[in-house]
């Protein structure tokens, strides 16, 4: 069985100044390397899910400086981080990008 663990990255400010730096950060990321990825405008801000392969890969990208530096770097504000769990199942009938 193929665990997926997911957790949300809520970063706090105005969604017109956090978009665009979310979208700095993003195009570092293979896509290949993508397993689940939302981003969400909600009141107050910006929340990222993203998925990792099992918690222990989550614990270690979550925790690393270069992930903080890579949001930092992106003009991103530190993101209060909240595990989520391992996912049971995703449905849906497309992808939706900017």
């Amino acid at each position: 069985m193929n665990v997926v663990y997911l957790a949300a990255y809520h970063f706090d400010g105005a969604a017109e100044d956090l978009l665009p730096a979310y979208d700095k950060l993003f195009a570092a990321f293979p896509p290949d390397r993508i397993l689940l990825h939302t981003c969400v405008v909600r009141d107050g801000g910006i929340t990222v899910f993203d998925s990792c392969p099992d918690e222990a890969t989550f614990t270690a990208f979550s925790g690393d400086p270069g992930f903080a530096a890579a949001i930092a770097g992106a003009g991103l504000p530190r993101a209060r981080i909240e595990p989520l769990g391992e996912v049971h199942a995703v449905r849906g009938t497309r992808t939706v990008a900017p």
